[in-house]
């Protein structure tokens, strides 16, 4: 067993970080779910993450996922919201049975710094000041925000921008209003990091 960390974002999700160090044939058996994946990291990413689900709510119906219109990841009659994230060898999920939910995890990558330009303003970029890992930190924060919409053709500048960034007791709070032109709401995304990776998570 990798349990790497396990909590409850608020009173209606549940949420847990896996460490991958089973071979694959660990989370087939658990989960009768197979992959055609070709490449071996990411099949058992896959796996993993489906794995992390089931671990989560032992009842959830992995065979029963689907993708939407918008290609976000469904099961029938939305009886769990869920969300999953790779950057192996960790793999987090999260479950919520109220509402949409989104989480997202990343290892550190020096090439973070060089790529903000991508997905953070020229504004956003001075709230992080070329520290890679709160860099990275946004990112995950606009993937879980992303995930959390389940809107396809979304621009991570424009349809996702970081009205304010703050840090309490090591946890990182971010605030974005998230959408189109005339569809916006606003998004609270909690974050924190760990040795390996950063991670950011919403259900608001």
């Amino acid at each position: 067993m990798a349990l790497f960390k396990e909590w409850e974002p608020d009173a209606h999700s549940l949420a847990a970080i896996w460490k991958i160090e089973e071979p694959e044939a660990f989370f087939v058996d658990q989960t009768g779910v197979s992959s055609d994946i070709k490449s071996d990291k990411r099949r058992v990413e896959r796996l993993a993450g489906r794995f992390l689900l089931q671990f989560l709510k032992q009842d959830f119906p992995l065979h029963r996922i689907y993708k939407d219109a918008q290609d976000k990841p469904r099961i029938p009659d939305d009886r769990y919201f869920f969300s999953i994230s790779h950057s192996y060898p960790y793999v987090a999920a999260m479950i919520s049975d109220k509402g949409e939910c989104g989480i997202d995890i990343q290892t550190w990558h020096d090439r973070m710094e060089t790529l903000q330009h991508k997905f953070l303003s020229e504004r956003e970029q001075q709230f992080f000041k070329n520290d890679t890992r709160l860099i990275t930190l946004a990112w995950d924060a606009k993937e879980a925000a992303y995930k959390w919409l389940g809107q396809r053709g979304i621009d991570f500048i424009e349809h996702l921008p970081i009205g304010s960034f703050s840090e309490l007791d090591d946890y990182y709070f971010f605030e974005l209003m998230v959408g189109r032109p005339g569809d916006t709401r606003p998004l609270s995304i909690e974050a924190f990091l760990f040795e390996d990776f950063g991670l950011a998570f919403t259900t608001k």
